[in-house]
């Protein structure tokens, strides 16, 4: 079985091939060349509620069919945001799990993760922590502990090895930097849990971060994107901060002239909370207006609705969703459809129908009890696999993100599509560089529903059981 990109794509080539050298041979003959043929048949691949299957190609469906009541209609004149990236975070916990596998079974995992080829699924985008979370396999750090001693030796042991497998395996992956704590001695409570930046070490903190910046560089992990907080609205029991929107503002116009000085070209965004508080980046935004590498907003899912992210890309920002961890469910039998359904639905398609360019999960890896954690999650996170010793066991995150991120290439751009509200057939649908479609397709309806996807008034018709995810993949306007 194949579910590659690589494979989908050889096949469209060699149409095109095809097409070509017909119109060549028309062409040497004296003869017009015929409008370009499209397909005229999506492939499907299907991951089902109860995990039966998953990710798996179910052959292909033509646009040989009539609407159906529920049509996804396709308008690729009408264009949104680009698809920048999927992925997760390599934590230290993530990075100790990963590590402490035989070689083998780990340049294994790590390929199914990056690569697309074979059976990878092509992860394009991590959200690097700079320093302690709260999933760490040792005590919190910071880089510079100690005033004028910066080192990330730590970050060296297990972190980078693996980023840098990570983008041997996808050269084009995309990595984010968020710290979660300034050192405590630039602290207002001197601590690394909670308190707030003195504001006399705005340009101390903006030089160690821009330092953390050129160290991750020199190792070969270039930092495109950074975030200045994560979470500032929410400072408790593990590295974590309180920061204003104003506070926020006027810090990232200190961070941008270090970064200008320094020469690094790095984006910056705001927020990197939830959505249920769309006005802090407003007013952060609103506020470094006139500072160019200030792109956007990011936000992340434990509050609010996706809808929110909307009021960020109506002002002309980029919106990234960049943080959700799954939990078990109540009934822990039902953890894998019940996340495979939620996240589908929220993180994916109601995320990038309201401005996301990126989804992108929380811990990359996490064992069979949630960890190792020093936080929350007392309903235990998942990580997008689980190791248990040297056991793999691939979560409903994997398969949510692998439908996307195994078919849209970064730089994609999300085309026009109706769709369902929460709790239906419910889509997200993007045109790729090379002008294939991908429609990627949840039902979060409790019984199978038809429906159809109409492009160029072809239809092609289809059903999806409950709860579960399609892709459709088919090269241009149907035939």
């Amino acid at each position: 079985m194949t579910r590659t990109r690589t494979r989908t794509r050889a096949r469209v080539r060699a149409r095109r091939l095809a097409v070509l050298a017909a119109g060549l041979t028309l062409a040497a003959a004296g003869l017009a060349e015929p409008a370009r043929a499209a397909d005229s048949t999506a492939d499907v691949w299907l991951t089902t509620s109860d995990g039966g299957t998953r990710l798996a190609r179910q052959g292909e469906a033509s646009f040989t069919g009539a609407p159906e009541a529920v049509d996804i209609s396709v308008d690729s004149r009408v264009r949104h945001q680009p698809f920048t990236g999927a992925g997760a975070s390599i934590t230290e916990a993530s990075a100790s799990l990963i590590d402490q596998l035989p070689q083998g079974e780990r340049d294994s995992l790590m390929t199914s993760l990056f690569s697309d080829g074979g059976d990878g699924i092509g992860l394009s985008y991590l959200r690097q922590p700079l320093g302690s979370t709260d999933f760490n396999s040792g005590p919190f750090y910071t880089f510079e502990d100690t005033p004028g001693q910066f080192s990330i030796d730590r970050d060296r042991q297990q972190i980078i090895p693996l980023l840098r497998q990570a983008t041997g395996l996808n050269p084009d992956l995309r990595l984010m930097g968020s710290p979660w704590s300034p050192p405590a001695w630039m602290k207002t409570n001197d601590s690394l849990n909670g308190g707030s930046l003195r504001p006399e070490h705005y340009q101390t903190y903006a030089g160690h971060l821009v330092r953390a910046i050129q160290e991750y560089g020199a190792e070969g992990i270039e930092l495109t994107d950074l975030t200045v907080q994560n979470e500032p609205q929410f400072a408790t029991s593990y590295p974590s901060m309180s920061m204003t929107a104003a506070e926020q503002a006027a810090f990232l116009r200190v961070l941008d002239g270090a970064l200008d000085a320094a020469g690094l070209p790095t984006n910056l965004l705001a927020y990197d909370h939830n959505w249920d508080t769309p006005q802090y980046p407003l007013d952060v935004l609103a506020a470094t207006g006139d500072i160019d590498r200030v792109i956007g907003a990011a936000f992340h899912c434990y509050g609010g609705q996706p809808e929110s992210q909307s009021l960020i890309a109506e002002t002309g920002a980029r919106v990234f969703f960049t943080e959700c961890s799954g939990t078990d469910s109540a009934t822990p039998a039902q953890t894998f459809s019940d996340s495979l359904r939620w996240q589908a639905e929220n993180l994916v398609v109601r995320n990038m129908r309201n401005g996301g360019e990126t989804v992108i999960t929380w811990n990359l890896a996490l064992d069979a009890n949630g960890g190792p954690h020093q936080g929350h999650c007392d309903n235990r996170c998942n990580g997008v696999v689980e190791i248990d010793g040297t056991r793999v066991t691939r979560g409903a995150e994997y398969y949510v993100l692998g439908h996307l991120s195994t078919f849209v290439d970064p730089g994609a751009v999300r085309i026009g599509s109706t769709s369902q509200g929460p709790g239906g057939v419910q889509n997200v649908v993007f045109e790729n560089p090379d002008g294939q479609r991908v429609a990627y397709v949840v039902n979060a309806s409790g019984s199978e529903q038809r429906f159809s996807i109409t492009e160029s008034g072809r239809s092609l018709s289809t059903a999806l059981p409950a709860g579960a995810v399609g892709t459709y993949v088919w090269d241009g306007p149907p035939a």
